[in-house]
């Protein structure tokens, strides 16, 4: 399964207007993707397309999270989503 990571680049970490646009995109994609924040089991990974599971992982900014996801494009799918986490929507 393949999988990334990414740096929590918005100010006021995933919450809010960060968390919708994450989740928005994740969404969009035909995948099951799952984010985590680095070192928690994978079994714990939350559904990144929901807005509620994004914002009660609780990741600041800063913070690393890991993204996985299964099917045709994942790779491509996660590079995109790495984007937008690393991204200050905030600024």
């Amino acid at each position: 399964m393949p999988e990334r990571t990414a740096t929590i680049a918005s100010r006021v970490g995933l919450h809010a207007r960060p968390a919708a646009i994450f989740a928005e995109a994740a969404g969009d994609l035909d995948l099951d993707i799952t984010i985590a924040r680095q070192g928690e089991p994978a079994d714990d990974a939350m559904d990144a397309a929901s807005i509620l599971s994004l914002m009660s992982l609780g990741a600041s900014h800063g913070d690393v999270v890991v993204l996985r996801a299964e099917g045709e494009g994942a790779d491509a799918a996660l590079d995109s989503l790495v984007k937008i986490l690393e991204t200050d929507h905030d600024a």
